[in-house]
Protein backbone atom coordinates (compact mmCIF):
# COMPACT_ATOMS: atom_id res chain seq x y z
CA UNK A 1 0.00 0.00 0.00
CA UNK A 2 1.13 3.55 -1.09
CA UNK A 3 1.45 5.93 1.49
CA UNK A 4 1.30 9.62 1.15
CA UNK A 5 1.86 13.03 2.71
CA UNK A 6 -1.66 12.83 4.14
CA UNK A 7 -1.18 9.61 5.70
CA UNK A 8 2.65 10.40 7.21
CA UNK A 9 0.78 13.95 8.54
CA UNK A 10 -2.23 11.45 10.30
CA UNK A 11 0.27 9.14 11.31
CA UNK A 12 2.62 12.12 13.09
CA UNK A 13 -0.36 13.37 14.69
CA UNK A 14 -1.33 9.55 16.12
CA UNK A 15 2.16 8.94 16.94
CA UNK A 16 1.97 12.12 19.40
CA UNK A 17 -1.26 11.17 20.56
CA UNK A 18 -3.47 7.83 19.63
CA UNK A 19 -6.52 9.02 21.19
CA UNK A 20 -7.18 12.48 19.44
CA UNK A 21 -10.82 12.25 18.15
CA UNK A 22 -11.43 11.98 14.29
CA UNK A 23 -12.94 15.26 14.72
CA UNK A 24 -9.79 16.72 16.00
CA UNK A 25 -7.55 14.88 13.81
CA UNK A 26 -9.66 16.32 10.29
CA UNK A 27 -9.05 19.83 11.72
CA UNK A 28 -5.45 19.92 12.41
CA UNK A 29 -5.17 18.21 8.74
CA UNK A 30 -7.82 20.44 7.29
CA UNK A 31 -9.67 17.30 6.08
CA UNK A 32 -13.15 16.32 6.40
CA UNK A 33 -13.85 13.77 9.06
CA UNK A 34 -15.24 11.12 6.69
CA UNK A 35 -12.11 11.75 5.32
CA UNK A 36 -9.65 10.63 8.15
CA UNK A 37 -12.00 8.40 9.25
CA UNK A 38 -11.77 6.19 5.47
CA UNK A 39 -7.82 7.16 5.62
CA UNK A 40 -7.48 5.70 9.57
CA UNK A 41 -9.51 2.62 8.50
CA UNK A 42 -7.63 1.97 5.25
CA UNK A 43 -4.01 1.95 7.10
CA UNK A 44 -5.65 -0.18 9.87
CA UNK A 45 -6.66 -2.91 7.08
CA UNK A 46 -3.37 -2.63 5.13
CA UNK A 47 -1.45 -3.38 8.67
CA UNK A 48 0.31 0.29 8.50
CA UNK A 49 -1.99 1.09 11.49
CA UNK A 50 -1.43 -2.22 13.88
CA UNK A 51 -2.85 -0.77 16.94
CA UNK A 52 -3.00 1.83 19.57
CA UNK A 53 -1.14 1.90 23.05
CA UNK A 54 -0.10 3.75 26.07
CA UNK A 55 3.64 5.38 26.35
CA UNK A 56 4.67 5.15 30.16
CA UNK A 57 5.95 8.10 31.43
CA UNK A 58 9.42 7.20 33.24
CA UNK A 59 7.13 7.20 36.78
CA UNK A 60 5.44 4.29 35.63
CA UNK A 61 8.42 2.95 34.18
CA UNK A 62 10.82 0.31 35.64
CA UNK A 63 13.79 3.14 37.01
CA UNK A 64 17.14 1.07 35.58
CA UNK A 65 17.42 0.73 31.68
CA UNK A 66 20.10 -0.87 30.13
CA UNK A 67 21.42 -2.84 26.68
CA UNK A 68 23.18 -5.92 26.51
CA UNK A 69 24.93 -6.65 23.51
CA UNK A 70 25.41 -9.84 22.97
CA UNK A 71 28.12 -13.03 20.80
CA UNK A 72 26.15 -16.36 20.25
CA UNK A 73 27.37 -19.51 18.79
CA UNK A 74 26.77 -20.08 15.29
CA UNK A 75 23.19 -22.08 15.45
CA UNK A 76 22.50 -21.09 18.76
CA UNK A 77 20.02 -17.90 17.86
CA UNK A 78 16.15 -19.95 18.71
CA UNK A 79 18.14 -21.33 22.14
CA UNK A 80 19.22 -18.07 23.32
CA UNK A 81 16.03 -16.16 22.08
CA UNK A 82 13.77 -18.52 24.24
CA UNK A 83 15.84 -17.58 26.85
CA UNK A 84 15.79 -14.27 26.81
CA UNK A 85 11.66 -14.68 25.83
CA UNK A 86 12.13 -16.29 29.67
CA UNK A 87 13.53 -13.54 31.23
CA UNK A 88 10.61 -10.37 32.61
CA UNK A 89 13.47 -7.92 32.44
CA UNK A 90 14.39 -8.41 28.97
CA UNK A 91 12.03 -6.04 26.97
CA UNK A 92 13.41 -5.80 23.24
CA UNK A 93 15.52 -8.37 21.09
CA UNK A 94 16.97 -7.72 18.04
CA UNK A 95 19.61 -8.99 15.57
CA UNK A 96 22.31 -6.63 14.18
CA UNK A 97 25.36 -7.23 11.99
CA UNK A 98 29.00 -6.44 13.51
CA UNK A 99 30.84 -7.80 16.29
CA UNK A 100 27.62 -8.61 18.15
CA UNK A 101 24.99 -10.52 17.49
CA UNK A 102 21.92 -9.57 19.59
CA UNK A 103 20.92 -6.02 21.26
CA UNK A 104 18.80 -6.95 24.33
CA UNK A 105 16.74 -3.89 25.76
CA UNK A 106 16.19 -3.70 29.49
CA UNK A 107 14.36 -2.71 32.34
CA UNK A 108 14.76 -3.56 35.96
CA UNK A 109 13.74 -2.46 39.32
CA UNK A 110 16.78 -2.54 41.06
CA UNK A 111 20.26 -2.59 40.29
CA UNK A 112 19.81 -6.36 41.70
CA UNK A 113 17.58 -7.38 39.30
CA UNK A 114 19.52 -6.22 36.34
CA UNK A 115 22.34 -7.89 37.78
CA UNK A 116 20.79 -11.17 37.92
CA UNK A 117 19.35 -10.86 34.87
CA UNK A 118 22.68 -10.17 32.99
CA UNK A 119 24.23 -13.06 34.85
CA UNK A 120 21.10 -15.43 33.65
CA UNK A 121 22.15 -13.97 30.26
CA UNK A 122 25.85 -14.98 30.60
CA UNK A 123 25.08 -18.12 31.36
CA UNK A 124 22.68 -19.04 28.97
CA UNK A 125 24.03 -22.29 26.41
CA UNK A 126 25.21 -20.66 23.30
CA UNK A 127 26.29 -17.18 24.47
CA UNK A 128 29.89 -16.76 23.86
CA UNK A 129 30.18 -13.06 25.83
CA UNK A 130 28.08 -10.14 26.07
CA UNK A 131 28.89 -6.32 26.95
CA UNK A 132 26.66 -4.29 29.04
CA UNK A 133 25.83 -0.71 29.07
CA UNK A 134 23.57 1.09 31.60
CA UNK A 135 21.33 4.09 30.42
CA UNK A 136 22.13 7.32 32.41
CA UNK A 137 19.20 9.65 31.48
CA UNK A 138 17.40 10.45 28.18
CA UNK A 139 18.52 13.50 25.69
CA UNK A 140 16.01 12.41 23.49
CA UNK A 141 13.22 9.73 22.49
CA UNK A 142 10.97 9.72 20.28
CA UNK A 143 9.61 6.47 20.82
Amino acid sequence: MQVDETDRALLDLLAKNARLPVATLARRLDLARTTVQARLERLEASGIIQGYTVRLGEAARAPLHATALISIEPRSAPAVLSRLKSLPEVKTVHTTSGRFDLIVGLEAATTEALDATLDRIGESRGVKGSESLIHLSTKLDRG
